[in-house]
């Protein structure tokens, strides 16, 4: 083969690699939620620790919903899990509808089991459903990749912030930023968030296989 003819095989498997690349994030991208769009499988219902089926819809609140990807085993959700649920306890009594959803599949962490999950709800003083997403789909259709990852929609059911809690998951005592609280704090008052959108930051979600 001519030098020639080598650099063009080469100079085409690099664009072949750059097209499937461009492909993966182009697909990524499309699934992901965008500031604006509107609840995904809200109908769909899941078991909550209280061994009830809940759905999205079910907890919708007349100011607006929050949506919580999170589960059991990953360190930052265990760091920002008091928070979470101080939040989450707190807003639900000012209009705001709570869902924490463990999209992981227990068969690769078994503390993220329904039953551990049932455990921990009840160490941290859960008011709101903590569920399970058998099939992991609900968070496929948020897009979601991250635990914990957050989604706050308005009154008006369309997404106003999406990202992570605050500005320091290791140390509360020096947060400077509290991004979920402020946006929760605008969303009761009939704002729009002054940060919509931060960077999500935890462990990747372990998404349930497809059949």
């Amino acid at each position: 083969m001519t030098a020639s003819l080598q650099r063009l095989r080469e100079e085409t498997d690099m664009k072949t690699v750059v097209t499937a690349l461009v492909v993966v994030l182009l697909a990524a991208s499309a699934m992901a939620l965008g500031l604006g769009d509107g609840i995904p499988m809200g109908d769909v219902k899941m078991k909550n620790v209280d061994g009830n089926e809940v759905s999205i819809a079910a907890v919708k609140g007349a100011k607006g919903t929050l949506v919580v990807f999170t589960c059991n085993h990953c360190p930052y959700a265990r760091a920002w899990e008091g928070r979470l649920a101080e939040l989450g306890n707190t807003f639900q009594t000012r209009g705001i509808g709570v869902i924490l959803i463990n999209s992981n599949d227990a068969a690769e962490y078994e503390e993220d089991s329904f039953e551990n999950m049932q455990v921990r709800a009840a160490k941290l003083g859960l008011k709101v459903p903590y569920v399970v997403d058998a099939t992991s789909d609900v968070a496929r259709a948020f897009g979601a990749g991250k635990t914990p990852e957050i989604y706050l929609f308005d009154a008006a059911g369309k997404l106003v912030y999406q990202g992570t809690v605050d500005d320091n998951a290791e140390k509360p005592e020096a947060v400077t930023k509290t991004y979920l609280r402020d946006a929760l704090t605008a969303v009761v008052a009939g704002q729009v968030p002054e940060v919509q959108q931060t960077k999500a930051l935890g462990c990747s979600i372990k998404f349930r296989s497809k059949a």
